[in-house]
């Protein structure tokens, strides 16, 4: 179609070109002619590259706008990863606070049942070691008191005697 408007503009121009030897008329007619078949050959020597320079260039701008948006959306799903994490990191730091308080609850009642069967343990040895001692000075003095008894003389041994040697070791 363009081809078609070309060609009978390129006629039209020889046709109104040849009337050059009338005078005293205005050349309007062939100037606006002329300008219309300039602008013609500039549109259809430029309006398609021109076409594709703007079209490139909108193609190319919407390609940088989606890869704006694409960092934008990767951000936000590394945001929401992120916070994701951190909760899951606050829910694992709450679970092994309260591991760590029933352990440390068991501990503590594990040692003070420990200390307390260890109280008992000392105070049934300090019991026992307190008889035996008893015993021992029972038969430490038994024993001091015989050798007393049997050392003095037998003839002078008498209930009365006995009595007052038992009285100076008790007393």
């Amino acid at each position: 179609m363009s081809r078609i408007l070309l060609l009978i503009m390129m006629i039209s121009t020889y046709a109104l070109a040849s009337s050059g030897a009338e005078s005293g008329g205005t050349d309007i007619v062939q100037r606006t002619v002329n300008f219309i078949l300039f602008f013609g050959l500039i549109w259809y020597l430029v309006a398609e590259p021109a076409k594709n320079y703007f079209v490139a260039r909108s193609q190319s701008i919407a390609d940088e706008l989606q890869k704006v948006q694409d960092k934008l959306n990767e951000s936000v799903n590394l945001k929401k990863d992120a916070l994701s994490k951190i909760s899951e990191a606050e829910k694992f730091a709450e679970e092994l606070v309260n591991a760590s308080k029933k352990e440390n609850k068991i501990l503590n009642d594990s040692i003070m049942l420990q200390c307390e069967s260890d109280l008992e343990n000392i105070a049934k040895q300090s019991a026992s070691l307190m008889e035996f001692e008893q015993r021992r000075m029972v038969r430490g003095v038994v024993e001091s008191v015989l050798n007393e008894v049997l050392s003095q003389s037998s003839e002078s041994f008498d209930k009365e005697a006995m009595a007052n040697v038992i009285l100076k070791k008790v007393a």
